[in-house]
């Protein structure tokens, strides 16, 4: 189990046992807007409009710590099917590279339905699970705030197609600065 004091073991690693260290989460993020900090007139508060149908995007995603790339999937569901899935994806991503992956204690993380697929790719990946409600481990956690605040705070979509395109366009935004990501989000030890 990784906690504050062995994830900078876990980043030693990288280059002698691991080619690549990636943080990995799932995100909601819902289509009922949300208001966020701003400013506004004495009086005239902002109202957001809103349709009510609480539908939204399910994401998955993993953050690689040398590079600050992102790589995001969007699924209709959280099951284990799905993030094996997911799983798949990310190997066939980066092939060839030995994967040391850092994620929360989801139960779909755990699933009996995902352990073959582990111990078949065991040389090429390796799950390390945070401790329970320690989300200050994990810096996509920060993506998933950045991309909230960015995407959906204060804004009315007339669709869920319309919201998929700005989320869309947020990860081709800050994986085309990768520093910035850096910047913001591996600051974690």
């Amino acid at each position: 189990m990784i906690s504050k004091k062995t994830l900078p073991a876990a980043i030693n690693r990288l280059g002698v046992e691991t080619d690549m260290l990636l943080f990995e989460d799932e995100s909601m993020i819902r289509d009922y807007q949300a208001i966020g900090y701003n400013w506004f007139e004495k009086g005239k508060q902002r109202i957001v409009p809103t349709y009510g149908k609480h539908e939204g995007v399910k994401l998955l995603g993993v953050l690689d710590y040398a590079s600050g790339e992102v790589f995001v999937c969007e699924y209709d569901k959280y099951d284990a099917e799905v993030f094996l899935e997911f799983l798949k994806r990310v190997l066939d991503r980066y092939p060839g590279k030995r994967i040391e992956m850092i994620l929360d204690n989801a139960r779909i993380h755990h699933a009996k339905l995902i352990q073959p697929y582990l111990q078949e790719n065991n040389k090429r990946l390796r799950l390390q699970f945070l401790p329970p409600y320690s989300p200050e481990l994990n810096p996509i956690e920060k993506l998933w705030g950045w991309l909230k605040k960015s995407c959906i705070y204060n804004v009315f979509y007339k669709s869920l197609e319309a919201m998929r395109t700005r989320i869309q366009c947020f990860i081709k935004q800050i994986n085309s600065s990768r520093q910035e990501i850096v910047d913001r989000m591996l600051c974690i030890v």
